[in-house]
């Protein structure tokens, strides 16, 4: 998982980090190995993983405030489809918890996928680690 999500963020993300080593290492240094573990223990959160053609190929989570945390897609897997189906899971998560408005701060890189999946903007766009990430929200 923490490779994927570094392999994400550094591949596909350059639009957020624009190649800045920096950017990219303020944004991943909490994508390791042990923090992924916390994440996948703490009953508060919800972590999701897809596989496609047997291989690890999308990551995501929900916060313990039923926010998007993570959704990010192997590099090899983008424009798969997988993207789409684990937002589908996370937000059938969320409303299952009983949430009925989505929420997620987006990257530059997947606005316009948000936007496509019915999300809106819910401000302007604000810090988020080394990068901007724009508010969003869904009615679920």
């Amino acid at each position: 998982m923490s490779q994927l999500l570094i392999a994400s963020i550094t591949t596909l993300c350059h639009a957020d980090h624009q190649g800045d080593p920096d950017a990219i290492a303020a944004w991943t240094a909490n994508k390791t190995p042990a923090t992924i573990a916390g994440w996948v223990a703490d009953p508060g959160r919800a972590v999701f993983v897809a596989e496609r053609d047997g291989t690890l190929s999308a990551v995501g989570m929900l916060t313990a405030s039923d926010e998007v945390g993570l959704n990010y897609v192997a590099p090899t897997h983008r424009f798969s489809g997988v993207s789409k189906a684990m937002l589908v899971a996370l937000e059938a998560e969320m409303r299952r918890r009983g949430a009925t408005i989505g929420r997620l701060t987006s990257t530059r890189t997947a606005h316009d996928f948000y936007l496509a999946s019915g999300w809106v903007d819910a401000g302007d766009p604000q810090p988020c680690y080394s990068v901007s990430g724009t508010p969003m929200t869904k009615v679920l």
